[in-house]
């Protein structure tokens, strides 16, 4: 397999040759999130989804991550669509930051994909160009001829598509995989697999989440009856938390409910919204007063309502997580049942841990994935991915949508299955796959980063500024303040020192203000009268003492007023 670190210094990629289909994920490889690739043959781009990625523990104060859109931020006319697969926020939630740049992109997807971003564009005040396409839907962009079909996902109205371009046929599976049961009776269509596979499938781009998991995931049903279970042993609440675009979930915890003679309401702004929209579009059924507002089930007995709230990933702001932390007017205790009806996003692990002892601290029964199947993946295991290799049967495989062990792991599986080693690229975000001839290959690299989003501000963030969030979270800072004439070579004020975030007193650092005395006097003997050179004398001197005395390496902020 052509690993990826094959190719430490990948320069970047030769000018595009007529009739050559180049690939460019910008989001996607070596993750799981803010999905993103950008087709380009012959002067013209199409893009495949649009992401987000959300932050972990050591990304401090960020609230989403987006693709670096950076290589195509001045080609936008060149754009003929954007492709959405489905509607989960690592696919869609970056839709709204490209169309900032470029308000009139068409988007094109099914009808729950397209009404799920439309709602999200209200919000940012764009009303985009749309076009709506169904499981047997084929349409030509440029130089694009794009056929799509249907997949399982745990989300409805979930496309993959085949692009035919003059330099060969990809067949994209989106998030997929091959429930046989799934609960409104849409299977992937395998048939459509199969006829593209006889077409000729140049290359075949793959879901791997799952790669590394042996066999076949059970289906979407067999959740019911664990719910059900749940259900009857319930004596108080019951607080369901799954993402806000599981349609399939929240149906099933709506069945369980009406069984259950329990009233429903939904919390959180995301869940609210899209179970509104899927509740509109038919693709989420109730029987009637079943739903309730939040105000109304406040005021009914605990053990005749079910909240469904978001916040299965213990995102900090997300309803849950402010149940969790008492800062919510939804209460827990005892008697009551939280359901994490998710799986764990990798990297979220301490943060749902989090939740779930809070949660369980306030005396409340919690069921998750560990101790209860409440959840199945919507993502194929290793068995599906090679019944999928084999009715494909693709020329070449480029595995997407995992981290560097999964689409590992995929490679693997497409080997196994008769796929020569060396027609199995395994890229990175930026790098460049040129498919020409029937053949895939990595031809160089662009530069791409995270782009963050803080707050009101999008890419402001530096990998710097978050160093430093991190250095004041783990060792706090000193500040350092001291008055002098650099005229007259004279301190008129000798340093003082404060401290924040570290265990010791101000006193502990006594020993240290004659060394910052001695310092200063030194450097403005020597002519050091500017107040850069002052301050970085200082930081130095205190840097090394702190280091060898506390063993710590807190941020230091020296201040040297000059008058």
């Amino acid at each position: 397999m052509a690993h990826s670190h094959v190719w430490p210094n990948l320069g970047d990629p030769p000018e595009l040759e007529e009739g050559v289909l180049r690939i460019l994920p910008l989001g996607g490889l070596g993750e799981v999130g803010r999905n993103m690739t950008v087709f380009e043959i012959d002067g013209r781009l199409l893009v495949v989804d649009c992401g987000v990625l959300f932050p972990e523990e050591h990304q401090p104060g960020v609230d989403l991550i987006l693709p670096d859109f950076g290589p195509i931020k001045d080609r936008l006319d060149d754009v003929e669509a954007l492709v959405l697969t489905h509607g989960h926020e690592d696919h869609i939630g970056a839709v709204p930051y490209l169309l900032r740049l470029r308000s009139d992109i068409p988007l094109v997807g099914s009808a729950l994909t397209l009404a799920f971003v439309e709602a999200k564009l209200r919000e940012h005040r764009i009303e985009p160009a749309t076009l709506e396409v169904d499981d047997a839907a084929v349409a030509t962009f440029g130089p694009f001829r794009c056929e799509f079909m249907a997949v399982t996902h745990s989300i409805p109205d979930s496309l993959a598509l085949t692009i035919e371009t003059d330099a060969g046929r990809i067949l994209h599976t989106g998030d997929f995989k091959l429930d046989q049961l799934p609960l409104d009776g849409r299977v992937t269509d395998l048939r459509a697999f199969a006829r593209a596979g006889d077409a000729g499938v140049d290359l075949l781009m793959v879901d791997s989440t799952n790669a590394e998991v042996p066999g076949f995931i059970p289906t979407e049903r067999d959740i019911g009856p664990v719910l059900d279970l749940v259900f009857d042993q319930a004596q108080g609440l019951i607080m369901v938390a799954c993402f806000s675009s599981h349609v399939h979930r929240v149906q099933q915890v709506l069945d369980a409910a009406a069984s259950h003679d329990r009233k429903v309401a939904f919390a959180g702004r995301s869940m609210i919204r899209n179970m509104t929209i899927a509740l509109e579009l038919g693709y989420l059924v109730a029987p009637e007063g079943t739903i309730v507002p939040l105000n109304t089930a406040d005021s009914l007995p605990r053990d005749e309502v079910v909240f469904i709230t978001t916040g299965s990933q213990g995102e900090p702001m997300a309803a849950l997580s402010r149940i969790a932390n008492g800062d919510h007017k939804i209460h827990v205790g005892p008697g009551d049942t939280v359901i994490l009806a998710s799986s764990l996003i990798p990297g979220n692990e301490n943060s749902v841990y989090r939740v779930i002892n809070g949660l369980t601290r306030m005396g409340a029964k919690v069921v998750h994935k560990a101790n209860a199947a409440v959840h199945v993946s919507g993502h194929s295991a290793g068995g599906e991915l090679l019944y999928t290799f084999n009715i494909v049967s693709p020329r070449c495989v480029m595995p997407i949508h995992g981290e560097v062990r999964h689409l590992v792991a995929a490679g693997k599986l497409a080997v196994a299955t008769g796929v020569p080693s060396e027609h199995v690229v395994l890229a990175e975000n930026g790098m460049a796959i040129d498919l020409a001839d029937g053949l895939a290959e990595v031809v160089g690299s662009v530069e791409v980063g995270n782009v963050y989003v803080d707050g009101s501000s999008v890419g402001e963030l530096t990998e710097v500024e978050l160093k430093d969030r991190r250095i004041l979270g783990d060792e706090g800072f000193v500040s350092i303040f001291a008055v002098v004439d650099p005229v007259e070579g004279y301190i008129l004020s000798e340093p003082t020192i404060q401290a924040r975030g570290v265990a010791e007193d101000d006193s502990a650092f006594d020993e240290l203000l004659p060394q910052l005395n001695q310092a200063l006097v030194l450097a403005l003997d020597q002519g050091a009268h500017d107040q850069h050179q002052l301050q970085q004398v200082i930081r130095r001197v205190a840097g090394r003492w702190i280091s060898k005395r506390l063993r710590r390496h807190p941020m230091i902020i020296p201040v040297i007023v000059t008058v």
